[in-house]
């Protein structure tokens, strides 16, 4: 009997031994991790296996914005996206310089401008602004300015509309861009209005200056070579409203006050309007040629720029044309975070969200600022 229990005992250690060896054989056959150096290239051949009919996809269908149909007689301008009169389609812009020194108002015309510019003129006087206003029909100007001079940033920046500038000389430092065959311009060829001010203060575009000008020149009144033809702006629908409501990022901004030291400026939104409105030396900004009233926008699209001192005299420049710099969308009582891309002098200013898509602006009236990156934050946003 004993001599039976051993040899089942020898018989189930042999089985047992047999089984472990088994089990680590099967354990030094799985696969290591390859690497770079060790990895063997093994050509399998694959296992063969039943055909399968292909099974169609369902692709959602994404609906696509019919373009609008324009009114008779109208198409969208290019630099509001406003139902404007056919005739001016092919009409080229004027780019003019508007003196923002307090003594300098009020304002004539600037509420029947479609783009206000503003942007620091000179790092003296307390950083003193100046207006550049972008008007699309100007053979209906009544009165418009007071006209001053012109800086690079400015001669910069009107080329990518095609347009024609409108100012009263300026600094040594625009000599270079005067240069380039893209940059044409009306320089102190405008009337004087005895408004009792100093002469600085009395020049402005009354009717039969442009056509004047355009004649005495000889430069296009339409679209010219230098014209891409492509869209400025993005424009949202006629009918349906970016209110900003699909932007996880959009805050409340329905006051904001901008750095410039000298005028102190800011902008209220006026739900009713659905407009921005400008107020600045601690009063509206309105326009006398318009019956006071108060000057006001759909779009504002606030810019961080680079700004350098040209010399000891205040006079610098912004550099408009910058990749990915930041910046603000501000519409509808809301803002975001945009980036902001100008390749070169006739290159569009593009906006993007912080998504890469580019924005779509509200059709109205917009006003564009370019705030020194050293003042960026010192917006402010209620």
């Amino acid at each position: 009997m004993k001599k039976n229990i051993a040899l089942l005992l020898v018989a189930g250690l042999t089985v047992s031994m047999l089984f472990t060896g088994c089990k680590k054989e099967e354990e030094a056959k799985e696969p290591e991790e390859a690497t770079e150096e060790e990895a063997p290239i093994i050509a399998v051949a694959p296992e063969e296996t039943p055909e399968e009919e292909p099974v169609e996809e369902e692709v959602e269908e994404v609906e696509e914005e019919e373009p609008e149909e324009a009114p008779d007689g109208m198409y969208a301008s290019e630099l509001t996206g406003e139902w404007i009169d056919l005739s001016l389609k092919d009409q080229r812009p004027i780019a003019v310089m508007v003196d923002d020194e307090k003594t300098a108002l009020p304002h004539f015309g600037i509420s029947t401008s479609d783009i206000v510019y503003e942007m620091v003129n000179s790092t003296a006087n307390e950083g003193v602004t100046r207006f550049m206003v972008m008007v699309k029909d100007w053979g209906s100007i009544k009165q418009l300015g007071s006209i001053r001079s012109t800086r690079p940033t400015n001669l910069q920046i009107f080329p990518e509309w095609n347009a024609v500038l409108c100012h009263d000389g300026g600094p040594f430092w625009n000599d270079n861009f005067y240069k380039n065959k893209f940059v044409e311009r009306f320089s102190g060829t405008f009337s004087r209005v005895d408004n009792g001010k100093p002469r600085e203060f009395t020049e402005y575009i009354l009717p039969g200056d442009l056509e004047k000008n355009f004649k005495n020149s000889g430069f296009s009144k339409t679209y010219n070579e230098f014209y891409s033809g492509l869209p400025h702006y993005q424009f949202a629908s006629h009918t349906k409203v970016n209110d900003l409501s699909d932007y996880s990022d959009a805050i409340k901004c329905e006051k904001i006050k901008l750095p410039f030291h000298h005028n102190n400026p800011w902008l209220e939104y006026d739900s009713e309007s659905q407009t921005y409105k400008y107020f600045q030396y601690n009063q509206k900004e309105v326009d006398a040629g318009n019956g006071n009233k108060q000057i006001a926008f759909t779009n504002l699209l606030i810019q961080n720029a680079r700004l350098e001192q040209l010399d000891s005299h205040g006079y610098m420049m912004y550099y408009p044309s910058e990749s990915n710099r930041d910046g603000w969308f501000i519409t509808q009582g809301k803002a975001i975070p945009v980036k902001w891309t100008k390749q070169n002098d006739l290159d569009a200013t593009r906006y993007y969200d912080l998504n890469g898509n580019e924005i779509k602006i509200n059709v109205g009236k917009s006003y564009v600022a370019l705030i020194r990156e050293e003042e960026w934050g010192n917006i402010e946003m209620e």
